[in-house]
C-alpha cells in the first residue's frame, strides 16, 4: 500500500481494505498489510501510529516500516471486520505529518460451521389415508457461516431414516408423505432423521441432523360392528322399570369422535325397551320401559343397530358405517304380590246410612301361575278411628260407625291384598270413601253478638244486624228465615226484620231505656234453613243498656256504680269514721287516768282473741244483691278527672271507650295483661309506701276473668318492701294522738325494751 503526494497536499496516502483469514493457526504473527507515506524518506523521522479496535490486544504496527501484523487468532463469527485508524507523526515532536485516515480489516471466512437446527426434535401429525405428496412438516437449519463468500452456508436437506414412507425437497426442507393411504391402525407412529448439509452437499461440507415424529392421525375410516350377532339375557319379571336390562357394544378400529356410537332399536314387539349410548364406554344400555309380567310373556327378540355418529363423507365410499345384532331378553317367573284390578276406586255413601252398610266392594288376584286365594284387610293407620270393615274374603267394604260428613267427609283407606298360601306377599289398593252431606245441622249466629243499645236509642232504630251459618253444605247455596218466636213477637222493646239476603236486623220499638231500670235483656232468634227437611233453631241474643255520648257511642254498660260524689263507698267511709272515733275515744281516756289497761296487747295474751270470722258465703258473680260487684270493676273513674287514688276505680265492659284529651287513658286500649300488670303494680306500692292508703290488713279484691293471668301472685308477702313486715316507726313523730298506734305497730324490739305499764 502507497501514497501518493499531490502538489494540492489535500491527500498525502489512499488506503485499501486488508483481509485476513480467520482461524489462523499458524505459530507467526499472521501478515496482514503495510502502511506508507510519501512524506517518510527513510531517514528515520516519521514514526506510524495505529489506533481503533484491537489496536493493541490484536493487531500490532511497526513504527518504523508501517507493517501491520494479527497477532491472535480470528473468528468470523464473532467479529467479521475491524476499524482502525492510521497517522504518521513526526518521530521527536509526535506533531502529525499527515491527516489521520480510516481503514478496515476485514476477517475472510472459511467453511468451520456445521449447519444446526435450531428447533431441536420436531413433533408433526398428518391425517391418515392422506394422499400422495401431502406436506406434513418443514424443517430448518442455519449456518454460521458467511452466505457471502463461498459455499459455506448454502445448505441442502436429506432423509436418512424414514424412507420410504416420507421424502423432504433439498432445498426448502419440506417433508412430505411419499406413500398414498396410510392406515393409522396399522402403524400410527413414524420417527424420521433429516439431514442438512452446507457446501451444497458437496464432498467435505458439514453436516448436521435432527428427528422428527409423525403421528398419523385417525380419520373414521372404520364401521363399527358387533361381535356377535346374537346376544341373549335373562331378567326376572320384577325387575323395576327405567332398571338396565343388558349391556352391548359395537366394535370400531377408529378413536375418539370417530368412534363414537348411537344406538337404536329396529325390532321391538311391544316397545318394552329402551337403548341409549353410555358416553364413557361407547356401550349400548338396554332400559326397560315398561313392567314385565312372566305369564303374559316370557321372552323377546330385539334387533339393535349401532352407527357412527360422526360420518366423513370423505370415505362413504367405503360402505355403510353400521352394523346391527339381535338380544333375546327371556324373564324368569318370581312370586309377585297380589293386584287390585283398579289401584284407585272411588265410592260415595250418605252420612245418614247405617252401621254395617256395604259401600263397594275391592278385588285383587294372584298374578302367578298358582292364582293364590286373597284375603282382604284395612290398613288402619289409614282408619284410627275404625269407621269401616272390609270382607277378608270378598272384599265388600262396609261401615262400622256413624258417619258424620261435617267432620270428615273424605276417607282415604288402604286396602291390604295377602295371598292366603305366602303372607308376605302383599298387594296394596286404595280407596277413597265420599261422604254425601245430609241437612242434619241446624243454622246458628253466624258470630257470638255482642249488641250495645244506647239509652238515648229512638223508636225503630236498627241496633245489630245479624246473618247465620250452617255447617251443612248445600247444591243451590243457603238461605236463611229469621224470626222472633211466637212467644216474644208481642214485645214492646224489640222487633225483627228478615232483610231477604241471610241478614236480619233488630230494630228498636220504643225508647227511653235506661240501665236503672233493667241493663240487659235477652232476645231469642229463630233461624231455619232451606234444607229437605228443613232444620230451625232459636239462637239468643243480648243486648246491653249503655250510657252513649252525642255521637252515639257507648260511655259504659251494665249496672251502675253507687259511689259518693268524692269516690269512698259507704262501707269504706263508715269504716274510716270508726278508727278515728276509736281512737279519739282511748286517747281521752290515756288523758284522765293513768290506772287503767293499756291499748297495747299483752304478751301472753293469745292474738287468736281478735280475729273475726265470717262464714257469709256470696252468690259469686251473679248476686248481685249481696255485694256491688261493678264498684270493683271500673279500671277508669270516667266522669271525675281527678281519680282519688285510695278507692278502686271502676271497670269498662268489654268495649273500648272513646277517650278525650281531657279525660284519662283508657286502658283496655292496651292488652289486658299490660292492663291488669300496671293497675296491680300501682295499688301494691300505695298498699306498701302511702301512709293514707286503705287500712292494711283490709282485702283489696281484684276480679280478672281469663285463661291465666300474667300478673301472677297477688300476695302481700311479694311486695315491694325488703323486710316481711312493714315499718311504722314514723307514727311515733305524728304526735301525742298516734301515740297509742306507735307503741302497737311500732318496732318489736323497742316495744318490747322500752315500753311498761304504768
Amino acid at each position: 500500500l502507497s501514497s501518493l503526494r499531490s502538489d494540492r497536499h489535500k491527500r498525502s496516502w489512499v488506503w485499501n481494505q486488508f483481509f485476513v483469514l480467520e482461524e489462523y493457526t499458524g505459530e507467526e504473527p499472521l501478515y496482514v498489510g503495510k502502511l506508507h507515506s510519501d512524506v517518510d524518506k527513510g531517514d528515520g523521522k516519521v514514526k506510524y501510529v495505529l489506533s481503533g479496535e484491537g489496536s493493541t490486544s490484536i493487531f500490532t504496527i511497526d513504527e518504523n516500516t508501517g507493517d501491520i501484523h494479527a497477532t491472535k487468532r480470528l473468528d468470523r463469527e464473532e467479529q467479521a471486520y475491524y476499524t482502525l485508524q492510521a497517522q504518521a507523526v513526526d518521530r521527536i515532536t509526535n506533531i502529525p505529518v499527515e491527516p489521520r485516515s480510516e481503514f478496515l480489516v476485514k476477517v475472510q471466512d472459511i467453511n468451520d460451521n456445521e449447519p444446526k437446527f435450531m428447533d431441536g426434535h420436531y413433533m408433526a401429525g398428518v391425517p391418515e389415508m392422506s394422499a400422495l405428496g401431502t406436506m406434513v412438516v418443514q424443517v430448518a437449519a442455519t449456518d454460521a457461516d458467511d452466505p457471502t463468500y463461498g459455499n459455506s452456508a448454502r445448505v441442502v436437506y436429506s432423509i436418512i431414516s424414514g424412507q420410504p414412507y416420507f421424502s423432504v425437497e433439498p432445498k426448502t426442507g419440506i417433508i412430505r408423505t411419499a406413500l398414498p393411504n396410510m392406515d393409522r391402525e396399522v402403524k400410527d407412529q413414524y420417527v424420521l432423521v433429516i439431514q442438512a448439509k452446507d457446501m451444497v452437499g458437496q464432498m467435505g461440507g458439514l453436516s448436521g441432523t435432527t428427528s422428527v415424529t409423525i403421528t398419523l392421525t385417525d380419520v373414521n375410516d372404520n364401521p363399527p360392528h358387533f361381535s356377535r350377532k346374537n346376544y341373549q339375557y335373562t331378567v326376572l319379571e320384577s325387575l323395576p322399570v327405567a332398571s338396565v336390562v343388558a349391556r352391548v357394544k359395537a366394535v370400531d378400529a377408529d378413536i375418539g369422535p370417530n368412534a363414537e356410537m348411537e344406538y337404536r332399536i329396529i325390532e321391538d314387539g311391544p316397545g318394552l325397551f329402551n337403548i341409549t349410548t353410555d358416553e364413557d364406554t361407547q356401550e349400548g344400555v338396554i332400559i326397560l320401559q315398561k313392567s314385565l309380567d312372566f305369564e303374559t310373556k316370557n321372552s323377546f327378540n330385539v334387533r339393535i343397530k349401532a352407527t357412527n355418529r360422526n360420518i366423513d363423507p370423505a370415505f362413504v365410499h367405503l360402505g355403510s358405517f353400521s352394523d346391527t345384532t339381535s338380544v333375546k331378553v327371556t324373564v324368569k317367573d318370581v312370586n309377585e304380590s297380589p293386584v287390585f284390578s283398579a289401584q284407585l276406586s272411588r265410592m260415595v255413601i250418605s252420612e245418614d246410612a247405617r252401621v254395617g252398610t256395604s259401600i263397594g266392594r275391592v278385588s285383587a288376584h294372584d298374578p302367578d301361575t298358582s292364582n293364590s286365594a286373597i284375603r282382604y284387610s284395612i290398613d288402619r293407620n289409614t282408619d284410627l278411628e275404625r269407621i269401616f270393615n272390609v270382607d277378608a274374603l270378598s272384599g265388600v267394604i262396609s261401615t262400622a260407625k256413624p258417619l258424620d260428613r261435617e267432620v270428615n267427609s273424605v276417607h282415604n283407606l288402604t286396602i291390604l291384598a295377602m295371598e292366603s298360601q305366602d303372607p308376605t306377599k302383599i298387594g296394596k289398593g286404595f280407596v277413597a270413601i265420599t261422604v254425601l252431606d245430609i241437612n242434619d245441622n241446624a243454622p246458628v249466629f253466624a258470630i257470638a253478638y255482642e249488641t250495645l243499645l244506647c239509652e238515648n236509642a229512638a223508636p225503630g232504630q236498627v241496633i245489630q244486624t245479624i246473618s247465620a251459618v250452617d255447617k251443612d253444605e248445600s247444591p243451590s247455596g243457603h238461605l236463611f228465615y229469621f224470626a222472633l218466636p211466637a212467644s216474644v213477637v208481642s214485645n214492646s222493646n224489640f222487633t225483627l226484620r228478615d232483610n231477604k239476603d241471610n241478614t236480619a236486623s233488630i230494630v228498636t220499638k220504643r225508647g227511653g231505656f235506661r240501665r236503672q231500670e233493667q241493663m240487659l235483656y235477652r232476645l231469642p232468634v229463630l233461624i231455619v234453613d232451606n234444607g229437605s227437611p228443613a232444620l230451625s233453631s232459636t239462637n239468643t241474643l243480648s243486648v246491653n243498656v249503655c250510657d252513649c255520648d252525642s255521637d252515639g257511642v257507648a260511655q259504659s254498660c251494665g249496672a251502675m256504680p253507687y259511689t259518693l260524689p268524692a269516690g269512698l263507698s259507704t262501707g269504706a267511709l263508715v269504716a274510716i269514721l270508726g278508727c278515728i272515733i276509736t281512737l279519739l275515744g282511748q286517747e281521752g281516756r290515756d288523758n284522765t287516768t293513768s290506772s287503767e289497761a293499756p291499748l297495747i296487747l299483752e304478751e301472753e295474751r293469745d292474738v287468736r282473741e281478735n280475729i273475726v270470722r265470717y262464714d257469709d258465703e256470696g252468690g259469686g258473680e251473679e248476686d248481685t244483691e249481696a255485694f256491688d260487684m261493678v264498684a270493683l270493676r271500673n279500671l277508669n273513674v270516667i266522669r271525675d278527672p281527678k281519680v282519688r287514688r285510695d278507692v278502686i276505680p271502676d271497670t269498662h265492659t268489654f268495649f273500648p271507650y272513646p277517650t278525650s284529651s281531657s279525660s284519662q287513658p283508657v286502658h283496655k286500649t292496651l292488652p289486658d295483661n299490660v292492663v291488669f300488670r300496671k293497675f296491680i303494680w300501682d295499688r301494691l306500692k300505695d298498699a306498701d309506701v302511702e301512709p293514707s292508703a286503705p287500712p292494711y290488713d283490709s282485702l283489696q279484691t281484684y276480679t280478672f276473668e281469663g285463661s291465666g293471668s300474667v300478673a301472677e301472685s297477688l300476695s302481700s308477702l311479694e311486695s315491694l318492701s325488703t323486710d316481711s313486715e312493714q315499718n311504722y316507726d314514723y307514727l311515733s313523730t305524728w304526735g301525742p294522738r298516734f301515740k297509742k298506734l306507735a307503741d302497737l305497730y311500732g318496732n318489736s324490739d323497742s316495744n318490747s325494751n322500752g315500753n311498761s305499764m304504768s
